[in-house]
């Protein structure tokens, strides 16, 4: 309820709501910290000039959501794969941080499949390229979760869980359908 900003050295420090997130290796060992500053009735981000910050050793890592075994989803921010995870909860899944992070994700030893959820825009376009084709290389199958508007954040809010979640039960590969749209694990 209380994480410190300040736009610059020279401003003062004022305490908003936020976000906190744990960057971490595939070991689990924190490598970095993302905060993201919210409104104060937690309707959306605060109003400040950067209203998302990260800092530590974020290339390569995630954070993550769940423990990631043959199949895990990729994308970019917290707020669209925590959205991906409401209606795929039992899906192990990675935000990135950024597109260009997600580009060079590192991925989990025995990896076989790799759901790229990606954000809808030119930087998210060369995301999905770039994972997709690392992805291959190494003999990992590659699905991209590709939202109708901006990301899934915004489909979930625009269209509701119902609708979106049926659209994204005809994106998996059949075999996952039930493994990961299950409620409860």
């Amino acid at each position: 309820p209380r994480c410190y900003y300040r736009s610059d050295a020279h401003t003062p420090i004022q305490p908003l709501p936020a976000m906190v997130a744990a960057v971490t290796d595939l070991s689990g060992r924190i490598r970095g910290v993302h905060r993201t500053w919210l409104a104060p009735n937690g309707s959306d981000k605060a109003a400040i000039t950067t209203p998302r910050r990260a800092m530590g050793h974020l290339l390569e890592h995630a954070v993550r959501f769940g423990g990631a075994d043959d199949v895990m989803a990729v994308g970019e921010g917290i707020e669209t794969i925590l959205s991906v995870r409401t209606l795929l909860p039992n899906l192990p899944m990675a935000a990135a941080l950024s597109a260009a992070h997600l580009a060079v994700i590192a991925f989990p030893p025995g990896l076989r499949r790799l759901y790229i959820v990606r954000d809808n825009d030119p930087a998210g376009y060369r995301a999905r390229d770039s994972v997709a084709s690392r992805a291959a290389s190494v003999g990992i199958e590659a699905i991209v979760l590709s939202p109708a508007l901006g990301d899934f954040n915004e489909d979930l809010r625009a269209f509701g869980v119902d609708a979106v979640r049926a659209e994204l039960r005809c994106l998996l590969a059949p075999e996952d359908v039930s493994r990961f749209t299950m409620l409860n694990p």
